[in-house]
């Protein structure tokens, strides 16, 4: 979906692709470290691993949380447009137009549909 190929995001954290590949069905667990830099290096957000996650997939987890981890606590991401999923899939859309003329009519298209001010 982000356009890598496994043996890119692997050779990118010095894993094999067979390694990535376990990770991606579930074969071996993933630490919060790992995690932490496969976000990295794909650009997204932590969040954007759980956001197919289905209510109640984690089952009953205790309400308490150490003081200052709380979700109240912490910026929301879902509110910064910038860090959705259309965001990334819109611009990798975008930028999959080869032709420089077409894009940059798409480009225009969309300035006009928002009434922002030309910037060029």
């Amino acid at each position: 979906m982000m356009g890598m190929s496994q043996e890119t995001l692997g050779e990118a954290v010095a894993l094999t692709f067979q390694q990535i590949q376990k990770y991606e069905r579930g074969a071996n667990r993933i630490g919060c470290s790992r995690l932490f830099q496969f976000s990295h290096i794909l650009g997204v957000p932590v969040s954007f691993f759980f956001e197919d996650m289905p209510d109640g997939a984690l089952g009953k987890m205790a309400k308490s949380t150490a003081k200052g981890l709380s979700d109240n606590d912490q910026p929301a991401l879902e509110d910064d447009p910038m860090m959705r999923q259309e965001t990334l899939e819109l611009v990798r859309a975008y930028y999959r137009i080869s032709d420089p003329t077409v894009r940059k009519k798409v480009f225009d298209l969309l300035r006009a549909m928002t009434n922002l001010p030309d910037q060029t």
